[in-house]
């Protein structure tokens, strides 16, 4: 699984789309990375880009962005109403996807240290990436912005956490920092007043509602000591909400920003909202996305709704998604495409793995063709999703089998077991291919003096080594996936138990089919200690597997 950081900058031109297109193109012409989205505001003159891919690319395409600010826009001419210090003011890293905070911290200092050191600007670490408590909150590390940047740098407590404490007069200085996931999450009701939208956004948000005496509308705020307002905390943590009307679609909304949706995710938030909305007599008619959403945060709303409904969280991808976008009511107001609304989905390119993208005629039609790929390993790996998918659908036929209701989530779990299999499998399918197009291509590479000879050899073995380990691998999988095919012969329907059979047939033969291409291929390597341990363990893994085989075949034939 990719990591994926999204990273917004934001850089301070807003007007001259010259300018601004110099940045992005510096962005899109890193491998790795997706630009989603150029925001340019007039009168702030400040533009917000949005990209987001795999670490290492994200810091490459923000240094690029960030040198090339540098050199174009000229701090000391800059004018706008939004604070500001430098030509890039902010760029936080956002973790995304199979990603941790504390990971993204490393990556968003990595590009702050080479910024300072590179560029020669100055860097705060702000938010997660800070150094300093204080330092955390952004606008206490723009303060003065870039009018007052000189004299702040003159200040010993003011040394940049990277870069020297040397007033940049063109490119200013820089925040970067890492923050969680902001997600703007809008909630349709069956009501046009705002003054009711706003008493439920007052219930649910973080920061609540003013304590009053008497009447909680009208009545005279009650103050603390320090003469501050007393406040009565919301209920959702981490959210920010208002109600508001929408003229276009003519109801009220409550808009939400929720900051960090690890805290509060969007189902909990939309649950919270309903439950309040119906103490005032109103219902939520659904919601609305605003921008783009990780993919993890779908998935987590829809296996939220289907426990809810005691059914089995072991099916596909697509269908956890479709069930998030009915129960929260996404398509309300318009059509919620996926694809346009999930970052991941808008990164996927499937051209990186033709083989499973194709309709099951298209692969047969293109494994019977002369070409050598796709061969005997990807097959292989094929049959062994296929066989993992019989014991899959039998786990999910099991679960709602009536009379079974008490066991909907022991199924269930053996069920998200099997769909992670059969993900891993079919990612094997076409990378036993790739691993094949590899050696073909070292095979290729010029020998034409002893320098290339020696670069084509080490190039042929490690090509080599990777065509024995992708199939291997497809033989752990396949041999993992016996123990749930057993489960399922054993105690899942008994009107599937064939079915679990067959998907026994189907992942010993991948083992076996894989171990074949691990054989051929392990004959032309010369580390041949690499060779006798993996021909070694693909012997036990074929051995246990055919013993499994056995007695899930002994199971189902005394079942029929």
């Amino acid at each position: 699984m990719k990591k994926l950081i999204e990273c917004v900058p934001n850089f301070s031109e807003g007007v001259n789309m010259s300018v601004i297109n110099q940045i992005t193109d510096q962005i899109e012409h890193v491998e790795g990375v997706k630009l989603l989205d150029v925001d340019p505001g007039k009168a702030t003159n400040r533009t917000v880009v949005t990209f987001v891919g795999t670490p290492d690319e994200v810091v490459e395409a923000a240094f690029r962005a960030i040198k090339k600010a540098a050199e174009i826009i000229d701090m000391s001419k800059h004018k706008g109403e939004h604070p500001r210090m430098g030509a890039t003011d902010v760029c936080p890293f956002v973790p995304v996807s199979n990603i941790s905070m504390e990971e993204t911290v490393e990556y968003a200092r990595k590009l702050a240290k080479r910024v300072g050191e590179e560029l020669n600007i100055p860097v705060y670490c702000y938010e997660n990436a800070a150094f300093d408590e204080k330092r955390r909150n952004l606008a206490f590390c723009r303060s003065g912005e870039y009018e007052g940047l000189k004299e702040k740098l003159s200040k010993p407590e003011w040394k940049p956490d990277f870069g020297k404490p040397v007033f940049n007069e063109k490119a200013g200085a820089t925040a970067i920092g890492a923050r969680n996931f902001l997600v703007a999450y809008n909630f349709n009701l069956n009501t046009t007043s705002t003054r009711r939208a706003n008493a439920i956004a007052f219930d649910v948000r973080e920061a609540g509602r003013v304590k009053r005496e008497g009447n909680p509308v009208t009545g005279k705020i009650i103050k603390d000591e320090n003469g501050e307002p007393v406040r009565i905390p919301g209920t959702l943590k981490k959210t920010k909400a208002i109600g508001w009307f929408i003229k276009e679609y003519g109801i009220a909304q409550i808009s939400m920003n929720l900051t960090d949706i690890n805290i509060t995710p969007i189902h909990i938030a939309f649950d919270e909202v309903c439950a309040r909305a119906q103490e005032k007599g109103i219902r939520v008619t659904g919601s609305e996305l605003v921008g783009l959403v990780p993919l993890h945060a779908m998935l987590d709303a829809g296996k939220h709704y289907l426990k809810k409904q005691k059914r089995s969280l072991g099916v596909s991808e697509e269908e956890i998604i479709k069930i998030a976008v009915k129960s929260l009511g996404l398509d309300d107001l318009k059509p919620f495409n996926p694809k346009e609304k999930i970052i991941e989905y808008l990164l996927d390119d499937e051209t990186k793995a033709p083989l499973i993208n194709m309709t099951l005629k298209e692969f047969s039609d293109e494994t019977a063709s002369e070409s050598p790929a796709p061969g005997g390993g990807s097959i292989a790996a094929f049959m062994g999703s296929l066989g993992i998918s019989l014991a899959t659908m039998v786990a999910n036929l099991s679960s709602h089998k009536r009379g079974w209701d008490d066991r909907w989530e022991e199924f269930s779990v053996w069920a998200e077991k099997g769909q992670t299999l059969k993900q891993k499998l079919l990612a094997m399918v076409d990378e036993d291919t790739n691993a094949f197009n590899e050696i073909m291509s070292a095979f290729g590479l010029p020998k034409s003096n002893d320098k290339e000879k020696a670069f084509r050899k080490d190039a042929i073995e490690r090509a080599t080594k990777n065509a024995i380990e992708v199939p291997f691998k497809v033989m752990q999988l396949a041999y993992e996936s016996l123990e749930i095919i057993k489960a399922m012969a054993e105690t899942g329907n008994p009107n599937s138990v064939t079915d679990a059979g067959v998907g026994a047939l189907a992942a010993s033969a991948a083992v076996s089919g894989a171990f074949l291409n691990v054989k051929i291929n392990a004959a032309g390597l010369e580390d041949k200690n690499f060779v006798e341990h993996i021909i070694n363990e693909a012997n036990i893994i074929e051995k246990d597997t055919k013993k499994i085989e056995s007695e899930i075949l002994k199971i189902v034939n005394n079942k029929i």
